[in-house]
């Protein structure tokens, strides 16, 4: 190996093999970046909460004083204009909001003594649309006890308003699973209970959901002769920043919360352009490996005499070849190092600056990004020693 390597390291470009290893320096560490910086700012434009995410929106009709008054028309969507909305060429996916249609109230307390008791609502959306774990989020007949996800700004509403001034202990979203709920729900003639667990909170809905089929369920057996046509829809868009959205929500006259349009467009458009740089690492990694083979076929060139000699007298094919697929798997590797330790410098620095601004931010994991480099540098290492190979062979098959 070591006498292979001294006859074939002559006529190595230096210059040749810095301007790829920087090459592609720049280009990997472009492409980990790009992909990096996107997971850790896009929860800060999607507001992600685990359970909606930012590419679903919310549409109702507007509310007027007609409407308060019992003389204007209702304000409910129909089957008609449900149809209307999946024909768009911008939605994916359609459901309706669910709601009770019977009376219901719910006592809370801590290790069974009643702390707050208030009258509420449940509504639920298909299961699709909830990005929960489903065994979690399930009723059946018989169950005990029903999952429910209640808006953020109910619990800050309590912990800053309620429990001070009731003297009240304040809960945190770690604890919540110890509150206790015991839900009463009237109607069709029965007053029944049933327990209640909050998994969690949200902060893009401004309802108390439960699963469909506990609505379904406790609708037949409280309300059965109510039929009533949802006044809430959940879309899901392809493209958020599409502006036939607004568009078509204007012409019919429908809301919908901005802010959940606008976090949605900016989601679209850090996808976007976290897109187009990591495209061009990726462009510049590709102009780095072209670099480095036309390095190679110089190299091997001049040396072509040499290896014809050596392989006449006994040396394989692979064992010539083998000093330059290890010199271009070392440089790899080397850059693959070298771009993840200036990834990490320098993720720390502009996250410095993200917290200063946005203090509850939680960084996302770099574990993508190394994946991401190491899947890089499989697929370039392999490409070189194919490549590198099959030029040596082809120096056997005319070595004569």
């Amino acid at each position: 190996m070591k006498l292979v390597w001294k006859l074939l390291r002559r006529h190595i470009s230096l210059p040749q093999f810095t301007g790829f290893f920087f090459a592609n320096l720049l280009g990997m560490l472009i492409v980990l970046l790009g992909l990096q910086f996107y997971k850790d700012v896009k929860p800060i434009f999607s507001e992600e909460d685990g359970f909606i995410r930012p590419d679903f929106l919310i549409l109702s009709k507007r509310v007027s004083t007609f409407n308060t008054l019992g003389l204007g028309s209702v304000n409910t969507f129909s089957k008609k204009e449900i149809s209307e909305l999946e024909s768009q060429p911008f939605a994916k996916r359609v459901g309706a909001f669910t709601a009770s249609q019977y009376k219901v109230s719910c006592s809370m307390g801590i290790d069974g003594v009643a702390q707050i008791g208030t009258e509420m609502f449940f509504e639920s959306v298909p299961d699709a649309f909830v990005d929960v774990d489903l065994q979690k989020w399930h009723f059946s007949k018989g169950d005990e006890v029903v999952p429910i996800i209640v808006p953020k700004t109910y619990l800050a509403i309590y912990n800053f308003g309620f429990a001070q001034s009731q003297k009240l202990p304040q809960i945190s979203e770690g604890i919540v699973g110890m509150v206790e709920m015991m839900i009463s729900m009237r109607g069709n003639g029965r007053n029944e209970y049933i327990k209640g667990r909050v998994i969690g909170f949200s902060t893009r809905l401004n309802t108390i959901l439960a699963p469909e089929s506990f609505i379904r369920w406790s609708n037949e057996r409280y309300a059965p002769e109510a039929d009533v046509e949802p006044s809430r829809i959940i879309l899901e868009v392809s493209n958020p920043a599409d502006d036939a959205i607004v568009n078509f929500i204007n012409e019919k006259g429908y809301e919908m919360e901005d802010d959940k349009l606008d976090a949605g467009r900016m989601t679209f458009f850090l996808r976007l352009v976290s897109g187009i740089v990591m495209m061009v690492g990726l462009l510049i990694s590709l102009l780095s490996f072209y670099i480095l083979m036309l390095s190679i076929y110089l190299l091997v060139e001049k040396n072509t005499e040499k290896m014809r000699t050596l392989l006449l007298i006994g040396y394989s094919p692979a064992r010539v070849a083998l000093p330059y697929q290890l010199l271009t798997i070392g440089m790899n590797a080397a850059v693959l190092l070298i771009a993840t330790g200036v990834l990490c410098f320098l993720r720390t620095l502009y996250l410095q600056r993200l917290h200063a601004v946005f203090p509850q931010m939680t960084a996302g994991s770099i574990s993508s990004a190394i994946l991401l480099g190491v899947a890089i540098f499989v697929v370039i290492s392999l490409a070189n020693a194919v490549i590198i190979r099959r030029r040596i062979n082809k120096i056997w098959n005319n070595k004569g």
